[in-house]
């Protein structure tokens, strides 16, 4: 095995004779270039008393300032100016012996001109001693212990801006061996040295070298570019890091702790969004805007988006207490002239929420409060009916009353052919929504996306904690499936729809591609620098109740109608008459009163002929 060399810190004695030693050399050189080299007995003669004075008042101001004490390889600015603060003391002493000593009938004289060059000398060649030592052990170490061989992927600005963090803050574990960069002006070329590859040549480059890491910085990379480096690096067991946006870095500087590893997320995401920010503003500046389910993973990120449109004021209604604080912090640190309401309430609540439309007045609604977890919505039917129906009803009902502009729902693709009671409340909330459009002067609006990342009860952050734990990974089905999208990204396409739509449309998103759940476990397991199978394990525990395999948007031609976005579509669903709704409705909530499970469900499937549960105990109810 072999072992690092053994590096021992200076003795004390050898620095403090060294210094003594410079200083003697020192005092030496001085009288020489005072002299032009050219010494004559009597200058000898003054040379051996300057000696004897260096000597002394030298070796006493460096044991009164402990100069030599510290570790020389960790020589910093502080102890350069400490041997400053030692050096200038002792000249300044000398100055004075010029003036005191030949009071004393005692011939003894420094020129002023070697006491000031002496100083510059000693200082020059006693941190050059420091600096010298610093560097070699800096040398020795580094051969001493083997770098990491590192990629960078993109040889522009940000490419050489992260070489030099590299080198800077981390230049002992890592050695930048290549560029890669796939255009054709700075193929073949070199920056400091060091060849710039095509991606071609990246399979062959990676075969005859040992590479440890990959570094991501082009910020250009698109999802699908990020996606096909992430899955090379992978398969030749290579980890992949990402150099985060110039914005985010301190001070304008990037620094190597800052580069972090590749979140799946990143991967998931997609090509930024264009947004119509000047019909965003027109139709939310200076407004008054509700936000109901304020607190939650969708409902808090239109709450941001919506404080950098200047509003005039912002109600933010939740029943959750502790998450509504935790909102109400962070809008007080980011957005410090942000006018905003915390409201603790239930939407389900008719004389709370009369009281809060009366006292407010709000002339958008942005509804986001739901329940939305399928399996519990499946065993707890009546709260699904409570909260997403009866209290979607109760906001829309409020909005018309209190003649409010626009009224935008947050909606589901569980809506979608629904196969459990949460995607069916959802759909009769949308039904209604899309039926009371026609009654009164406020704009209802639906918007309809799938699954969002990092969002509550996400699949990602529940393997993610299963992963650091040690696993087992536990998924589905090996079949399952599901679109997700990014919480930035579905709540500006909600902010998006709202402006545009002019009421009794539901909005549908541009989820992408649908994801395996499995390879999205696999991806998240080879992230995380674990082995499947040998480090970690993957469980199938079946599908919940409620739960299909695959989702639903409606997103094709023959359902959907264009947009002035591509990325926002309009789907072509039935529509129903409003009195019709509104009795169904109410006779679904009074059933609230009994409590009774399959009278509800049965109910739900009345309204909604579409929903077929699956994997449910109301399969007997189809």
């Amino acid at each position: 095995m072999i072992t690092k060399p053994e590096i021992r810190n200076a003795p004390r004695w050898f620095i403090l004779g060294t210094d003594v030693v410079i200083c003697i050399i020192s005092i030496c050189i001085a009288f020489l270039l005072r002299f032009d080299f050219n010494l004559h007995e009597a200058d000898m003669k003054y040379l051996k008393g300057a000696m004897v004075s260096v000597i002394l008042v030298r070796l006493l101001s460096f044991l009164l300032f402990k100069s030599y004490a510290g570790v020389i390889r960790y020589t910093s600015s502080k102890d350069i100016q400490r041997i400053f603060l030692v050096l200038l003391s002792g000249s300044l002493l000398f100055f004075i012996l010029n003036e005191t000593i030949p009071l004393f009938k005692i011939q003894y004289n420094i020129p002023r001109t070697i006491i000031a060059i002496d100083f510059m000398v000693s200082l020059v060649m006693m941190v050059a001693f420091r600096l010298t030592i610093k560097i070699s052990y800096e040398r020795i170490k580094n051969t001493a212990k083997s770098k990491a061989s590192v990629i960078i992927y993109g040889a522009g600005e940000f490419g050489t801006i992260t070489k030099r963090a590299l080198d800077r803050d981390a230049g002992t574990k890592y050695n930048v061996i290549a560029f890669v960069d796939d255009s054709n002006e700075r193929r073949g070329m070199k920056i400091e040295g060091i060849n710039i590859l095509s991606s071609k040549d990246l399979p062959k480059f990676t075969e005859s070298k040992d590479i440890h890491h990959i570094i991501l910085a082009d910020q250009k990379l698109t999802t699908a570019k990020k996606q096909e480096i992430v899955d090379f690096a992978l398969s030749r067991n290579i980890r992949i890091l990402d150099v985060p946006p110039s914005q985010s870095w301190i001070n304008g500087e990037l620094s190597f702790k800052q580069i972090k590893k590749v979140k799946i997320e990143d991967l998931l995401d997609r090509d930024e969004i264009v947004l119509d920010k000047n019909k965003i503003q027109e139709v939310n500046t200076h407004k008054t805007i509700l936000i109901s389910g304020a607190a939650g993973s969708i409902g808090s990120e239109i709450v941001r988006q919506l404080a950098s449109f200047n509003p005039k004021l912002l109600v933010l209604l939740d029943q959750a207490e502790s998450a509504l604080f935790d909102l109400e912090v962070e809008l007080k640190e980011k957005f410090k002239n942000l006018k905003f309401e915390l409201v603790i309430g239930d939407i389900s609540d008719e004389n709370r929420m009369n009281l809060l439309f009366k006292t407010f007045q709000p002339e958008i609604v942005y509804h986001a409060a739901a329940y939305k977890h399928v399996p519990m919505m499946e065993n707890n039917p009546a709260e699904a009916v409570r909260v997403n129906v009866k209290g979607t009803k109760n906001l829309a009902d409020l909005a018309i009353e209190n003649k409010a502009k626009k009224f935008v729902m947050v909606s589901t693709d569980k809506a979608v052919n629904p196969t459990n009671v949460m995607g069916a409340s959802k759909r009769i909330s949308e039904i209604y929504c899309q039926s009371l459009n026609k009654k009164g002067t406020t704009s209802f609006i639906t918007t309809r996306f799938g699954n969002v990342l990092g969002s509550n009860g996400s699949v990602i952050p529940v393997f993610k904690k299963q992963i650091e734990s040690g696993g087992p990974i536990t998924v589905t089905h090996p079949e399952i499936t599901r679109f997700f999208m990014t919480i930035p990204e579905a709540c500006q396409l909600v902010l998006e729809a709202g402006a545009h739509g002019k009421g009794g449309e539901i909005f549908i998103f541009d989820m992408g591609k649908s994801v395996k759940i499995i390879d999205l476990a696999k991806k998240m397991i080879k992230l995380s620098r674990l082995e499947l199978g040998k480090d970690i394990e993957i469980v199938y525990s079946g599908l919940r109740p409620g739960e299909k395999l695959y989702e639903e948007l409606l997103n094709n031609e023959e359902n959907t109608k264009k947009t002035h976005h591509s990325k926002i579509m309009i789907a072509n669903v039935k529509e129903y008459d409003l009195n019709e709704i509104s009795t169904s409705i109410q006779e679904l909530t009074l059933l609230l009163a009994g409590t009774n499970n399959e009278e509800m469900v049965k109910k739900m499937k009345e309204i909604v002929p579409e929903f077929k549960s699956q994997n449910s105990i109301y399969e007997k109810l189809d």
